[in-house]
């Protein structure tokens, strides 16, 4: 266990001269130059406007951005604002979950009832947004609080093909953004998620969201999902981008489901969460996908990765996607089916195979890039609204497929698993 301490012995005298807040606004940041003012900004005329009655504050946990004036930029507009914060550097491995560390950390010493996090490269974001977040802790008793966006149906992808579908299908609550980076939470619960020891693990990565999702979701604690309005951030293009937050997204959901299977086996069909707010009616931006790329790097993978592929899935789950393969670039597709599939065994494999954890997530990648690239290739004549459709007819398969997962999960190491029908 990692026993760095998360604040810094001058962060934490900076944060005792603020004394005590109710409400905290916590931003993770790193090289955000272009958009960390308009964040500190809109979070500090939000708790302003919306809540004049309470002491607030905000704290900045930067990575160590040396690239630009991250912090520098922060501190001024904190200063602009009138708001009283912090801006310090956190502790612990590099990425957001030792930045939220930090942030736990500083509302534990101010003794925070509410604490909301906001994303460092949000452009979107208003004064709205922390009212949204902080208002079902502080106004109706709810102790974690997600995101609802609007967003362009290319966008969230690791969300739209993965996260959601499988946190709904393990966990029983349609969460659907449970790696939407804005999150609110009672003080209490903050207390509670800090003092466990994960901080030196990927969840001091970009395991972080899914990891503060899940906990919720096994403690069952009073929950909603907020309406945010249209999210425009420094968008990723899956193909350039995202293959190292997949593999720590979807190593620590795996790590997950073995620390939580005695939850997740025996949860049901999967029932709606409360919305807080009014959805607006704003249409997301759309922005470029290198459709092509994706499609050309999961070929070139399969002509090293297919013996791993062979190996992890079973013969009819890897016999369907050689056939899919052999359809051609033109009209490849991994539909739904074949990939809950995939992901249910690349699951089991992992839960089973304790020595190759690491590989198995390596060699997942180039299929996850596959899969966006099918999404695409089906809604890519589609309203943003009428992609939506198609998630949520996703999500839905995979909770049909839970019983073969569970059958695989179960199955002892070197068994075998037949496809549901």
């Amino acid at each position: 266990m990692n026993d760095v301490k998360p604040l810094r012995s001058i962060t934490r005298e900076l944060i005792g001269r603020i004394g005590k807040a109710d409400l905290l606004v916590g931003i993770p940041c790193f090289n955000n130059a272009a958009t960390v003012a308009h964040v500190v900004a809109a979070a500090a005329r939000g708790l302003r406007e919306h809540f004049p009655g309470s002491k607030s504050a905000i704290i900045i946990a930067d990575g160590g951005s040396t690239l630009d004036d991250t912090r520098e930029l922060a501190l001024a507009e904190m200063k602009a604002q009138g708001v009283p914060g912090v801006v310090g550097i956190y502790r612990g491995l590099p990425g957001k979950g030792s930045a939220v560390r930090m942030i736990f950390a500083a509302a534990g010493e101010l003794e925070a009832k509410a604490v909301a996090l906001l994303d460092s490269d949000l452009r979107s974001v208003t004064p709205l947004w922390v009212e949204r977040l902080l208002g079902p802790v502080v106004k109706d008793g709810y102790e974690f609080v997600a995101p609802l966006y609007r967003r362009y149906k290319f966008d969230g992808t690791i969300t739209n093909n993965v996260t959601y579908n499988m946190l709904r299908c393990l966990y029983g609550k349609r969460v659907r953004q449970p790696i939407g980076g804005e999150f609110a939470f009672s003080g209490r619960l903050v207390g509670e998620l800090e003092a466990l020891p994960i901080w030196d693990t990927d969840v001091a990565r970009f395991g972080i969201d899914i990891w503060l999702t899940v906990n919720a979701l096994i403690r069952e604690v009073p929950m909603c999902q907020t309406h945010l309005g249209v999210k425009v951030h420094d968008a990723k293009d899956p193909a350039a981008s995202l293959e190292p937050m997949f593999r720590q997204v979807v190593g620590t959901l795996f790590a997950l489901m073995e620390e939580t299977d005695g939850y997740w086996t025996r949860a049901g069909r999967s029932e709606a969460v409360a919305a807080w707010g009014v959805p607006g009616d704003e249409e997301p931006e759309a922005f470029p996908i290198d459709f092509q790329r994706l499609v050309e790097h999961f070929y070139f993978s399969w002509q090293t990765l297919r013996g791993a592929w062979e190996s992890t899935l079973k013969p009819e789950t890897y016999a369907e996607l050689e056939a899919c393969v052999d359809a051609g670039r033109g009209v490849f597709q991994i539909g739904t089916d074949l990939w809950a599939r995939i992901l249910f065994e690349f699951a089991a494999a992992y839960h089973q195979r304790p020595a190759a954890k690491k590989q198995i997530i390596e060699v997942l990648s180039p299929l996850y890039f596959a899969r966006v690239a099918s999404f695409i290739r089906r809604v890519g004549d589609r309203t943003n609204a009428e992609a939506e459709a198609v998630v949520e007819e996703q999500a839905r398969i995979f909770e049909i497929r839970k019983p073969y997962l569970l059958e695989l999960w179960n199955a002892k190491p070197g068994g075998t698993a037949t496809t549901a029908p």
